[in-house]
């Protein structure tokens, strides 16, 4: 009876995120990572790499915002104005069903190959700038990186060049 019970404890100390990395063939490959409260993808639309981060109930302030920067932490701490986060500075935000975020180029391409070299997890958020000085991180979300490597590298293998 003991066992199952310190398993159990075991089990909901766990974080709450996605282990794997998923990849989708296809008219539009895609590679994604899903932990129940937000998704963060890259997929070959139309022969170019898009990148997009998805949360599907965003705070008041992600909600109401028509623009934001994205900041990512792919060597397990939490994103943050230290050096180990890179950042995409303001993109327009999507709001349906959630609010979003959709990166071309070569902000995505840079960003899978930063997605592809995460450790065991990585931390995303949207950014606002405070008045004044400094950050707010807004709707952080943590997701494994275990797969990420592999699914993005099968994107990218569809998806043209890889500069």
């Amino acid at each position: 009876m003991l066992k199952p019970l310190s398993l159990l404890f075991c089990l909901l100390a766990l974080p709450a995120y996605a282990a794997d990395w998923k990849y989708e063939g296809g008219t539009t490959p895609i590679a994604y990572a899903d932990n129940g409260k937000a998704q963060f993808q890259f997929a070959c639309r139309g022969g170019d790499l898009a990148m997009a981060y998805w949360v599907r109930e965003p705070s008041p302030q992600v909600a109401a915002a028509q623009s934001l920067s994205l900041a990512i932490n792919a060597v397990g701490g939490s994103v943050s104005t230290g050096k180990d986060t890179g950042f995409a500075q303001d993109f327009p935000m999507l709001h349906h069903d959630g609010s979003s975020v959709l990166i071309r180029g070569p902000v995505a391409r840079q960003w899978a190959r930063t997605a592809q070299q995460a450790l065991e997890t990585m931390e995303l958020a949207f950014v606002k700038s405070k008045p004044g000085s400094g950050l707010d991180f807004l709707d952080r979300q943590r997701f494994g990186a275990r797969g990420s490597s592999s699914a993005i590298g099968q994107v990218l293998a569809t998806c043209g060049s890889t500069r």
